[in-house]
């Protein structure tokens, strides 16, 4: 079940909500196990007997951090007992999403024919398992207490807006909420709004710009205005997909009494590519910091160990998106970026017009996404050759032209919508008390209007991905 369909939005979350809020708020403990039997039957619902390696996890983590801490004035026993909560989540991330890759490398080096697990690998255990990973180890470093009750702790773990994509939310940045939350109308209202907002992008932005990928891969024509078009289309759907699914998550949130972290700050308006992976996936880049980064010494060590640290960084951040060699990559490609900007320009991009820091961003995330979007090296060596105009490719032909007269619109949207344009006019415009209260009694409208916009293009169309839901 995905947010962006029908029986979610009109069966599973009006059902859900009616029961919630229909317990009191003082029985805490009652909201928490609906909250619970709901989000494992939204599991269940896409995963069926998947959902078992969810409470497998949730069952080693509960388990291992209350010996964890009982046992905290041993020496062994907790590191032990650490060691085993890390083995088991990297173990049942490693059995689903991983051994095929290793075994098919192994079988290519060796010329030989060891059979494939073919394991189906459940959606959002990435998302769970670094969860759980930095639970465990934020007990063992006493940055909290474990969490006794078992109905909390699983609430925790497989809480439904967050679930299955993110944003990864840390035990300690919910841990009061799981025990004290108040439900507001203003919360409630907020939630509504952001939740409706995410939608939007997902659905009439990143669902139309991935429907002019499909497109664009399944035509005859191999022109080189197509393979940009092509490119263009997966940078603006990736960023409205993901960001969509985030606004979504945190608006679930809003509505159930929960704050979760941003996971975007308009990463599309970056000056380099450092300040981009401080807005894109903030939640995936602050845990790969706090319990990688920072662990292996950060840039407190010599230059030799501080490029070290953050190829070992970016490597793990590319195979964590997946088990292909374009994805790892995909995560040296930036480390080597990163890297030269901290070198030498980051120096330069500080003593010229921001306008040119930006420009160099966007192109080294755009050709980035063309290495992420490939599914082998040898395609993203085929999708560069396309942009290139190699082989002797036509600029544009008939079809190309056609599509791009077609979506210059959705194109131009997806560029404003990128950048804070629409906000600060907000924002200006709310100086004046009285265009503040036309503003308040219209704004309701307009949500509900882009509703019903959205809730028709879901209705008229069956093209509804998620990319997120690959990793």
């Amino acid at each position: 079940m995905v947010f962006s369909s029908i029986s979610f939005l009109f069966v599973f979350l009006p059902a859900v909500l009616l029961l919630y809020y229909a317990v009191p708020q003082r029985f805490l403990g009652a909201r928490n196990g609906i909250l619970l039997a709901a989000s494992l039957l939204f599991y269940f619902y896409g995963e069926q007997l998947m959902v078992l390696a969810l409470l497998f996890s949730v069952a080693i983590n509960y388990t291992c951090s209350l010996l964890i801490e009982r046992f905290r004035g041993e020496r062994i026993i907790p590191k032990i007992t650490l060691a085993v909560s890390l083995l088991a989540n990297l173990g049942l991330l490693g059995y689903f999403k991983y051994c095929d890759f290793f075994i098919e490398n192994i079988n290519s080096m060796l010329n030989i024919s060891l059979p494939l697990l073919k394991a189906v690998m459940p959606i959002g255990i990435s998302f769970y398992t670094f969860q759980n990973m930095s639970y465990t180890v934020d007990i063992y470093l006493a940055r909290t207490k474990a969490q006794r009750n078992l109905v909390k702790f699983a609430t925790y773990v497989a809480m439904f807006p967050q679930l299955v994509a993110g944003p990864i939310v840390r035990y300690t940045e919910v841990e009061r909420e799981l025990d004290n939350r108040a439900i507001t109308i203003a919360g409630f209202s907020y939630g509504v709004r952001r939740f409706v907002l995410g939608l939007a992008k997902k659905v009439l932005v990143a669902n139309t710009m991935a429907e002019l990928g499909s497109i664009i891969s399944y035509s005859g024509e191999s022109s080189v205005l197509f393979a940009w078009m092509g490119a263009a289309a997966f940078f603006f759907q990736i960023y409205f997909d993901f960001s969509g699914y985030s606004d979504m998550a945190i608006g679930l949130g809003a509505m159930l009494g929960f704050k979760f972290p941003e996971n975007f700050n308009l990463p599309y308006m970056a000056r380099s590519v450092t300040d981009f992976w401080r807005r894109w996936h903030m939640t995936l880049s602050r845990w790969f910091r706090d319990y990688i980064y920072i662990p292996l010494g950060g840039n407190r060590v010599s230059k030799p160990k501080w490029f070290f640290n953050i190829a070992v960084v970016w490597l793990l951040t590319g195979f964590w998106h997946g088990a292909s060699w374009n994805f790892i990559a995909w995560g040296l490609y930036f480390a080597a970026l990163l890297a030269l900007e901290k070198l030498v320009l980051l120096k330069v991009l500080g003593k010229i017009p921001r306008v040119f820091g930006h420009i160099f961003a966007m192109a080294a995330v755009f050709f980035g996404f063309v290495i992420f979007n490939a599914d082998t090296l040898s395609e993203v060596g085929r999708n560069f050759a396309a942009m290139s105009g190699m082989g002797g490719r036509a600029f544009w032909g008939v079809e190309s032209r056609y599509y791009l007269s077609s979506y210059a619109g959705l194109f131009a949207i997806a560029a404003v919508a990128s950048t804070p344009l629409v906000a600060a006019i907000g924002g200006k415009l709310r100086r004046n008390m009285v265009i503040t209260r036309v503003l308040d009694i219209a704004e309701p409208v307009a949500i509900m209007a882009l509703l019903l916009l959205t809730v028709g293009f879901l209705v008229d169309g069956s093209f509804n991905p998620f990319l997120y839901f690959r990793f």
